[in-house]
């Protein structure tokens, strides 16, 4: 109500504004056909991979078009993209929360020169700049985080894995021979800005070694208490070292208290912890955020660890692909990885699949929680 006090009214967004900095309201950028008929839909369905209708009550139908993105575009590439809009859409277009991008139009007969244009560009050396497809039963867009490019503690890269696998699942991200959709989400820390904590596949970087410790400039580039401060699990506490002859504040870390989350090198660069060979992957499968069939459910570690051997990643794309092959022949219709993991019983998962299984990977947490509250809105007698 702050901004209410202050003179800012949510009916007029842009009135008395001193400056045009911070986004416009969404709704300007509606299609009209998307204006005409909001919240009045009455179906929608998938004509093919990477295309859809919805109809309104109205009878109008707005066809989208998904095509493949990446998490990091060049301005050329968005403006390309932009181009393709004017020229098919009206100039409407938008990204979804799993970089893809969708064209909308408002009819049928707008799709196929669409779909031909997308399909018909091309980078250089040859690979699709917009591939149609990531609807329905198939492989969705992977969704993944900052990586080596831009982040200060991942443990692995994100646009290179996402990229490898991605490479070898593109087929059923243009196909829906999948028992039900498969999600692929990539973090590259234990912080975990992606959502690899509920995907049916995840890839997680995972540091295995603690901080290293630079006690020369720590006490020069660092706020001691801020790094102590930090530390969730209590390992970081003050210590006085020789250096060269010279008494130093610093800190010492308790290796076995130590969960290698980074949030020390966050408050302090004198404490670093990637390492080239502590550094790797782990292999999440089994979760889910949708109600559908069965409640929302979180991943299980499925492998361990797989090194970071850039720039294919062979060790984690061979797994993965076992992975989605075995799911793709031996699940039911409609059943996600989770659920058909569920049905056969998780040690026969880790057979099928040819995955070792150690005693590192029992999954015994139970919050008391887990029994009694009422987590979701599946209906329960």
């Amino acid at each position: 109500m702050a901004f209410i006090s202050s003179g800012y009214d949510p009916k007029n967004p842009m009135e008395n504004r001193i400056t045009d900095i911070g986004p416009r309201k969404y709704d300007e950028f509606y299609p009209p056909v998307i204006a005409k008929n909001k919240g009045k839909w009455l179906y929608h369905e998938i004509l093919q991979p990477g295309v859809l209708v919805h109809v309104a009550e109205s009878g109008d139908e707005v066809y989208t078009v998904r095509a493949g993105g990446a998490r990091l575009m060049s301005v050329e590439l968005i403006r390309e993209i932009c181009d393709i809009a004017d020229k098919h859409c009206d100039g409407y277009v938008r990204w979804t929360t799993r970089n893809n991008v969708e064209f909308l139009v408002d009819s049928k007969d707008k799709v196929k020169p669409l779909v031909d244009d997308l399909e018909s560009r091309k980078f250089d050396a040859g690979s699709y700049k917009f591939p149609v497809g990531g609807t329905g039963a198939g492989v969705t867009n992977i969704v993944h985080t900052q990586g080596w490019l831009h982040c200060h503690t991942p443990a692995t890269d994100a646009s290179g894995p996402v990229k490898a696998t991605m490479d070898v699942l593109f087929d059923d991200f243009k196909d829906m021979r999948m028992p039900a959709q498969l999600r692929v989400s990539l973090a590259c820390c234990l912080n975990m800005c992606g959502a690899v904590h509920c995907s049916d596949i995840a890839m997680l970087g995972y540091h295995r070694k603690p901080p290293m410790i630079d006690h020369e400039y720590l006490d020069k580039m660092c706020e001691i208490p801020l790094a102590i401060a930090s530390c969730p699990t209590a390992a970081i506490k003050p210590k006085k070292v020789e250096v060269e002859g010279k008494t130093l504040n610093s800190v010492e870390i308790n290796n076995s208290r130590c969960m290698y989350c980074g949030n020390c090198y966050t408050m302090c660069p004198c404490l670093p912890l990637m390492d080239k060979e502590g550094d790797g992957v782990v292999l999440m499968v089994g979760g889910k955020v949708s109600n559908s069939r069965s409640a929302p459910k979180f991943s299980k570690v499925a492998v361990a660890f797989l090194p970071n051997n850039a720039p294919r990643w062979p060790e984690t794309t061979d797994a993965i692909k076992k992975i989605v092959e075995v799911y793709a022949s031996d699940a039911r219709k409609y059943e996600r990885l989770g659920e058909w993991a569920e049905r056969i019983g998780w040690e026969r998962f880790f057979e099928k699949c040819e995955l070792e299984f150690t005693h590192h990977l029992i999954d015994d947490f139970r919050d008391p929680a887990y029994y009694t509250w009422r987590q979701t809105t599946n209906f329960k007698f």
